[in-house]
């Protein structure tokens, strides 16, 4: 690295320590008026592109990366926001294909920091808490993207959706993938009442399409849609995954689209719910274009489709035997994981080295992963939040047997005790949190 790119990197570094100085995106405020102060006072950079907005349980990164994937095939710049991040914040600001460099990471919070300090001091004074790590980023983010500029923003919600820092932008479209239970201790602990924050990224004059959802959730979405007269297009009766073959590195698969079929695109990720958030995320662009009225030109959803990338979800990170991460954390999640393990891979063995972040459901997630592991390597991450190997261990255990279960106290010494039980035929999976995930990755290469 030139003595350049070294200064630059502490730049950007020092955005992100005064990023975690706040309050962390975990514990959210449920508010709006804060982050629609900041964006105010910057002249609303929001109103300044064309979005998308995606908000659900899973699948939210893998569809929007689709999405923006075949929003630039089509010549169009676009910007990304996804969360979390598996190695450094530029991660999640995504400009034309690329995380944000260093240089105008730096300089755009250079721009959005005063103003950040002139909103930390009004709410102070009104006795409320400062703006979160959240609510900041985002502002940086939307300044980013208006600074680029890009044409068209894909935005993923990072937690809910009526009162998430994004919702602070108007969704042209808005994007559903399935929901299900997570973040109870913020949403509620039903599907219903998670759907109702979820359905608050609808807006006047939004164009809705959606994963298949459970009824509590249709009722939700369908009274948002009644309510600002949004059309709404759903995956099997408005458009579909038509068909799905084994390809290689991936997958091929064929979408009727609400405008058009879309045969033979080479999908380089596994799993069949990628095919059904390609799906998604074909629907979302016919919807951003022309209302869902016009087919997209087939080479460009090909480009698209073929390009698009996720890391940390169905990710082959290294060989003999063969290591998958994921970052799967709930039971919904952990339920496509197993699926996506049984039909992409032919393992002898599985072994799953997992890790689990606090307030999360243990039994759910290895009650879905256990049908098809054969040996579970209990182990943490470096987070503060990791479930602590000891505890973790009586949990799995609980449920797969304890001659199923062995644990190591650091990432990775689980994945060279994995890789020694699989053997160069089998197979190991990493999964459980995205911290543990971002460690194994960085520690292979990727």
């Amino acid at each position: 690295m030139t003595s350049t790119g070294a200064f630059e990197r502490q730049e950007a570094d020092a955005v992100m320590a005064a990023l975690m100085a706040r309050v962390g995106e975990k514990r959210p405020e449920r508010r709006l008026h804060a982050i629609r102060r900041v964006t105010e006072l910057l002249g609303d950079p929001q109103r300044m592109y064309g979005v998308i907005h995606l908000a659900g349980t899973n699948g939210k990164t893998s569809t929007a990366r689709i999405t923006e994937s075949i929003l630039r095939a089509l010549g169009l710049r676009t910007g990304l926001m996804t969360s979390p991040h598996l190695h450094r914040i530029n991660e999640r600001i995504v400009i034309d294909g690329e995380p944000i460099s260093d240089r105008m990471l730096a300089d755009n919070w250079a721009d959005v920091e005063p103003f950040l300090t002139i909103v930390d001091a009004e709410l102070v004074a009104n006795s409320e808490p400062p703006l979160t790590y959240f609510e900041a980023l985002t502002a940086l983010t939307f300044a980013a993207f208006a600074d680029a500029p890009v044409d068209v923003a894909v935005i993923e919600a990072g937690m809910g959706g009526e009162w998430d820092a994004t919702n602070v932008a108007d969704a042209d479209v808005a994007v559903f993938t399935p929901i299900a239970l997570d973040h109870t201790e913020y949403l509620g602990d039903t599907i219903s009442l998670i759907a109702a924050t979820k359905a608050g990224i609808i807006k006047p004059a939004s164009r809705v399409v959606s994963a298949h959802q459970s009824q509590d959730a249709w009722d939700h979405i369908t009274l948002a849609c009644e309510k600002y007269e949004a059309p709404l297009r759903i995956f099997g009766r408005d458009f579909s995954l038509t068909s799905v073959e084994p390809g290689v590195g991936g997958q091929v698969i064929s979408v009727e689209g609400i405008a058009g079929h879309y045969p033979g695109l080479a999908l380089p990720l596994l799993g069949d719910h990628q095919g059904e958030n390609a799906a998604l995320a074909i629907a979302a662009v016919e919807s951003f274009l022309h209302n869902g009225t016009q087919m997209l030109a087939r080479e460009v959803v090909e480009e698209g489709v073929s390009l698009a990338s996720s890391p940390g979800r169905l990710q082959v990170v290294s060989a003999n035997p063969t290591v998958v991460v994921d970052a799967a954390h709930n039971p919904h999640g952990a339920e496509a994981l197993a699926g996506a393990m049984m039909t992409s891979f032919s393992f002898d063995r599985l072994v799953c080295v997992i890790g689990i972040l606090q307030e999360k459901d243990v039994a759910g997630v290895v009650e879905a992963l256990d049908p098809v592991v054969d040996h579970f390597v209990v182990t943490q991450s470096q987070s503060d939040r990791s479930i602590s190997v000891h505890d973790l261990a009586d949990a799995v255990s609980a449920i797969a047997g304890p001659d199923r279960v062995d644990s190591r106290g650091n990432s990775e010494e689980a994945l060279s005790r994995a890789e020694d039980l699989a053997g160069a035929e089998g197979g190991v999976l990493v999964t459980g949190s995205i911290t543990l995930v971002a460690e194994v990755a960085a520690g292979k290469g990727r």
